[in-house]
């Protein structure tokens, strides 16, 4: 997959990072990161901490193009997407409606769950009268999910009516629309996407109780193992899989969904992400990795699909 670039083809590049959401200091880990890179292979790149005076700086500066590093709200929900859509910046990702879409983890259920793809069984919390009747039609275990947060932020697995209040009351801390889904024994893979390609699938392993916070980004005990450990047949259902999941929302440029498989096999879909992380701990670089490009040549990839006119 290696590719040249002409570097001076993307003249200047505001490298958005930080932001106000939860995922705040992931992105600043993921935005330092791109920025060295790209200033690295000789691109005119700067960072903009988003912030308050977002719109002021987008005027006040010269930007030919913008590599969208915001994870969570405000930046992967398709509001900067359309910010710079007005200001007539090109940008790295999807766009407004792909982003809105895939930040929003209920609506992205309810699409697949509209044209067949599989996806856990769910419910949505808003009382303690939700909570008893999902734990009555589900069963247990469960996960508990802010609708619209990402890095596993106010997720909790539980196991009884009792945990399941407690992690409701949690949850909707991050997020009025709080989501409980039902729980899929069996290992996690996650496939990135990368212009049209599809990368190859990593499986996690975690000894925590799910692949947390801690797991993606702090614990050194994560396990990623590549090739993905799956025969030809079902690493071939899952990349298709992967694929249509995100080319159903929308997805355009680069992005990475999550996959859980059950004891008999079945793949079910989790979620996607539209601005993955960055980080040293991050999936996408790893899957980049292992179909032959550094990081530096990735975040050219990424960069380069500015270039054409978007969809």
């Amino acid at each position: 997959m290696s590719q040249a670039f002409d570097v001076n083809a993307f003249g200047r590049v505001a490298v958005l990072y930080g932001g106000r959401s939860a995922e705040r200091e992931v992105s600043l880990k993921s935005g330092a990161a791109v920025l060295a890179a790209l200033q690295a292979a000789g691109v005119d790149a700067f960072a903009i901490d988003v912030g308050d005076d977002l719109l002021a700086r987008l005027c006040a500066e010269q930007i030919d193009r913008a590599f969208i590093v915001l994870h969570g709200r405000g930046g992967e929900d398709g509001t900067v997407q359309g910010l710079l859509e007005c200001a007539g910046i090109p940008y790295t990702g999807s766009g407004v409606l792909a982003s809105a879409l895939a930040m929003d983890k209920l609506r992205t259920k309810q699409i697949w769950h509209s044209v067949g793809l599989p996806t856990p069984r769910h419910a949505v919390l808003t009382s303690e009268q939700d909570c008893q009747q999902a734990a009555q039609d589900l069963g247990f275990p469960l996960i508990v999910k802010p609708a619209s947060e990402g890095s596993s932020i106010g997720m909790a697995k539980v196991d009884d009516v009792d945990a399941l209040l407690a992690a409701w009351q949690a949850a909707r801390q991050f997020d009025s629309h709080v989501l409980v889904e039902q729980w899929i024994s069996g290992p996690e893979f996650t496939v990135a996407m990368l212009a049209g390609d599809v990368l190859p699938p990593i499986r996690l392993a975690t000894n925590n109780a799910f692949y947390d916070y801690d797991a993606k980004y702090l614990s050194n005990e994560t396990q990623y193992q590549i090739p993905c450990g799956l025969d030809a047949v079902k690493e071939t259902e899952l990349r298709a899989l992967a694929a249509r999941a995100c080319q159903t929302l929308g997805v355009t440029g680069w992005g990475r969904a999550d996959v859980m498989q059950d004891a008999q096999g079945n793949f079910w879909l989790l979620e996607v992400n539209t601005v993955p992380g960055m980080t040293d701990h991050s999936l996408v670089p790893m899957a980049a990795q292992a179909a032959g490009l550094d990081f530096q040549a990735l975040v050219l990839s990424i960069l380069a699909s500015t270039v054409q006119a978007r969809g």
